[in-house]
């Protein structure tokens, strides 16, 4: 999609660090993955009360229940967004997720703040502008900024920022021409 140290900054037309460079790096030492050290991060008590709030998000049919339960989460929840039946935010870092207004998640879509590796845990980030339209089953990582009417096309993954307007398809999602 672009190079991936910088990309363009729409509010200055300047170069922004790519997100890669965004994310937050935590070191987990020691011979296990840093799924092993979340305990490090977060309590117990707060994940099993997100957990439980991820899942009436997913499965409520209800836009406002939803709306209500991702708020409860610590998502930013912008006027009017709809929230597809499964779809999933960060279970560990839902505070890390804004929703613009009259945005839409779609059907199993799944926003990670997160990356668990072998080395460190990356925080980033996500964000999902006004209008913007996440279609089912993408998966979006941390760090990526989803520009105001952008267009995520359904089993994307979404490793790059989307730029305002933009349609983006597969894996890792890609730029689209509205002939294509």
């Amino acid at each position: 999609m672009s190079d991936p140290e910088t990309t363009a900054d729409a509010t200055d037309g300047g170069e922004r660090p790519s997100r890669y460079e965004r994310l937050e790096r935590i070191a987990t030492p020691g011979p296990r993955n840093s799924l092993w050290s979340w305990t490090d991060h977060k309590s117990v008590p707060r994940i099993v009360f997100n957990y439980l709030f991820v899942l009436l998000a997913r499965l409520a049919p209800s836009l406002p229940v939803k709306n209500w339960a991702l708020r409860r989460l610590g998502v930013t929840v912008g006027e009017g967004v709809s929230w597809g039946l499964e779809a999933t935010p960060d279970v560990f870092w839902p505070e890390r997720v804004t929703l613009g207004a009259d945005c839409i998640i779609g059907y199993d879509a799944t926003l990670l703040c997160h990356e668990f590796l072998q080395d460190e845990l990356r925080l980033g980030e996500v964000t999902v502008g006004e209008r913007a339209m996440i279609g089912a089953g993408a998966i979006v990582l941390p760090g990526v900024d989803i520009g105001d009417d952008a267009q995520v096309a359904a089993n994307s993954l979404v490793a790059e920022d989307v730029p305002p307007g933009a349609t983006v398809a597969g894996v890792p999602a890609e730029p689209v021409g509205r002939d294509e």
